[in-house]
């Protein structure tokens, strides 16, 4: 069934300045590539975002600056789904309003975390939550985070009693996610996305109704002819634009193992952005690294080599 929330729908990342502030000239312009390339929606305040890294302050910069963007883009604006990213029941209703207030159309929630509580903790947690909002809730599936994977009964009897509107999986468990689908289907107006760049057309084909990919922050086009084509039922051509999506991924493995996995990923993500003019600079978060002179070229060998640069 057709809602607000299906598509493609990037975690939107945050550029800095090299003095590390909040560039938000560039998440501008970021806003713009972004809807200019198709996208059904925008995730912000998420992983991509580096939200765990960003003062309360910055947090709210970063949803203003884009929910204006985007508000600016007239009849071509799209849904906003913001992160409430906070350890505890309270502080996540706490940070909830202030995104709704500040623009957010549905709000994205993990389960609690530093604090991390069982199934039937979990289930109270979030009910708590949707009786304290006005607006859809996202579950947000994690466990790399967390330490504590949503289970497959618990996402369905939240979505039957309308609880949340669907989920976003970054679980990494393929088979768990196909049994969520399987399970879920019968349940109207509930969204499915998978957080997993490469296997987008698997997803798709299994009934999901989206991805929130932070690939999408390079190659948004790219992914939305994905769901192009997979809505048209060509999926051949989607399973080819895959295979091009999966060859750019691999920006992400050019700092082996010189940075964290996280400073891979977004650094790779930046680096690319940076390259192709729509930001200024791959600064990252304190205290993470940004990528060298070596890992930027490699990175423009890729992104020359799928037309992006």
């Amino acid at each position: 069934m057709s809602t607000q929330f299906q598509g493609v729908i990037p975690p939107v990342v945050t550029p800095r300045h090299a003095d590390g502030s909040i560039d938000t000239d560039s998440l501008k312009n970021l806003t713009r590539h972004l809807i200019d390339g198709g996208v059904s929606g925008l995730f912000v305040l998420g992983s991509s975002g580096e939200v765990p890294y960003l003062s309360n302050a910055e947090r709210e910069l970063v949803v203003s600056t884009i929910a204006a963007e985007n508000a600016a883009a007239g009849a071509a604006s799209v849904p906003l789904i913001v992160g409430a990213n906070e350890q505890t029941t309270n502080r996540v209703i706490e940070e909830a309003r202030k995104v709704i207030d500040l623009g957010a159309d549905a709000i994205v929630v993990t389960s609690m975390y530093y604090a991390i509580g069982n199934a039937e903790e979990t289930e109270t947690h979030f009910r708590t939550i949707h009786d304290a909002v006005s607006t859809p809730i996202f579950a947000y599936d994690v466990p790399v985070r967390t330490h504590f994977k949503l289970p497959t009964d618990l996402l369905v009897r939240l979505g039957r009693d309308g609880v949340i509107a669907g989920v976003k999986d970054s679980s990494g468990d393929d088979v768990g996610f196909r049994q969520l689908l399987l399970a879920a289907r019968d349940i109207p107006n509930f969204d499915i996305f998978t957080g997993h760049e490469v296997v987008v057309d698997g997803a798709l084909l299994g009934g999901a109704q989206g991805v929130v990919p932070g690939l999408g922050n390079v190659d948004p086009r790219g992914y939305r002819n994905l769901m192009d084509a997979a809505a048209a039922g060509d999926w051949a051509k989607a399973a080819a634009e895959q295979d091009r999506l999966a060859d750019l991924f691999e920006i992400v493995y050019t700092p082996n193992g010189r940075v964290s996995g996280g400073a891979a990923g977004l650094g790779a993500f930046k680096t690319a952005l940076q390259l192709m003019g729509i930001i200024e600079s791959n600064t990252m978060s304190t205290p993470m690294p940004s990528l060298n002179e070596d890992e930027t070229t490699a990175i423009k060998v890729i992104l020359e080599r799928n037309g992006l640069v």
